[in-house]
């Protein structure tokens, strides 16, 4: 708000600024914002959905319905989008975004690579490699995609029997996008940290255009006159051993306490 640049984007007028990076570590508490409330249902709903992949090679919001328990969710406006409802395949189609380049990047000469199962088979086989990586930003692909990948690319840093992660993200709203962003990695942190049994330590995010859109100005205003307060604890269940077995009721927030909500519009 107080050093940003003002710019009129695709979708309205932004302050941003560039290539900022934030670390949480776990070890003090799972970093769910406090100064407002985060929807941690809809975190864990849609990373369930993203870590599927998708059938018939596309994310389907219909289905992110179905785990969310949501009659709409955050990807309900981006199926319905002038720019990609005549490209639609069927209804709630979102193409080849995320979690479909995750669990089903194809290849050139046939066949897909599953990064999500090679990550995890890495790690359990050879933790120090510097190869632990899985990219969502396929420029083949990017027209068969709802929305290009914000958060396009993250990798795994292992050390002493803990594990960390860095993201990078191109496109940041910083009031609505963000917290959920830092939840959703943080969460998946500790997933995978249980799977390969580590323990999980910082999630790094590194976001390149950060921003806050305008409409969202009020909403900013009153958010940084709140204090934070102490961060909850996240539980996962201890006999989950494999990413596919986590279900809604397998992951939850402990002593999570924050002020009350501030709602804004997403942008699309």
């Amino acid at each position: 708000m107080e050093g940003g640049a003002d710019r009129k984007g695709r979708n309205g007028w932004t302050r941003g600024l560039f290539a900022i990076q934030m670390r949480f570590n776990l070890e003090k508490g799972f970093p769910a914002v406090t100064t407002k409330q985060l929807a941690f249902s809809l975190v864990k709903s849609e990373l369930l959905w993203f870590l599927e992949g998708g059938k018939n090679g596309r994310l389907n919001d219909n289905r992110l319905k179905e785990i969310a328990g949501k009659e709409k969710t955050i990807w309900t406006d981006n199926a319905e989008a002038p720019y990609w409802k005549p490209k639609a395949k069927f209804s709630g189609d979102l193409g080849r975004i995320y979690g479909v380049q995750w669990r089903n990047w194809k290849k050139p000469k046939g066949g897909a690579v599953d990064q999500i199962a090679d990550l995890i088979k890495k790690l359990r086989a050879d933790p120090y490699n510097r190869r632990l990586v899985v990219t969502a930003w396929n420029p083949g692909e990017l027209d068969e995609m709802a929305l290009p990948p914000c958060h396009m690319i993250f990798q795994f840093f292992a050390a002493k029997g803990k594990l960390s992660l860095h993201m990078l993200q191109r496109s940041c709203d910083m009031f609505l996008g963000v917290p959920f962003n830092i939840a959703s990695y943080a969460l998946l942190l500790s997933m995978v940290a249980q799977v390969v049994d580590m323990k999980p330590y910082e999630c790094v995010l590194t976001l390149n255009d950060a921003h806050i859109y305008r409409a969202h100005f009020k909403a900013v205003k009153e958010q940084l006159k709140r204090k934070p307060l102490r961060l909850p604890k996240l539980w996962l269940n201890p006999k989950i051993k494999e990413l596919a077995q986590f279900t809604m009721e397998d992951i939850k927030l402990e002593n999570y306490q924050h002020h009350p909500p501030i709602k804004a519009k997403m942008i699309v």
